[in-house]
């Protein structure tokens, strides 16, 4: 619904944040990407995300700096042509994406599993308990 805000900067940013320019908002692809579902287990974590429509080559999956990265990007072409060589119907989706995800520090790429079949990828990340630093006691020795 198109009302002005007090909270912003004039009344075109709530004008193009209407859904008349997002008709799609929620529903359309982009809704069904990296939709993700994460799981505890005992030992680890099982994060399962749907990657529908995505080859597996144009999936990476990255550890750096204690957050997990996962980016997909896709390239596909629909073109229709009629009997004569024409065109009928071209849509064309060009996109990437990702999502990261605080993993900690103590995670070590080798220790993280990823599978991907049929559109879904999913990784295993092991738990990682931080242990608490012990505290040493320390004596100031006297004379």
């Amino acid at each position: 619904m198109l009302r002005p805000s007090i909270y912003r900067e004039n009344l075109w940013d709530d004008f193009f944040e209407d859904e008349f320019f997002h008709p799609f908002h929620g529903n359309g692809r982009e809704a069904e990407m990296m939709r993700t579902e994460v799981k505890e287990n005992d030992a680890d974590y099982e994060v399962t995300m749907n990657l529908p429509g995505i080859q597996k080559e144009n999936v990476k999956v990255q550890l750096k700096d204690g957050y997990l990265t996962v980016g997909a990007s896709s390239d596909t072409n629909n073109d229709q042509k009629d009997d004569e060589g024409r065109y009928i119907r071209r849509e064309r989706y060009v996109g990437s994406f990702s999502r990261s995800f605080y993993v900690g520090e103590d995670v070590k790429q080798e220790e993280i599993k990823a599978k991907f079949e049929n559109g879904t990828l999913v990784l295993t990340v092991p738990k990682k308990v931080q242990q608490p630093a012990v505290e040493e006691k320390r004596y100031i020795e006297i004379e």
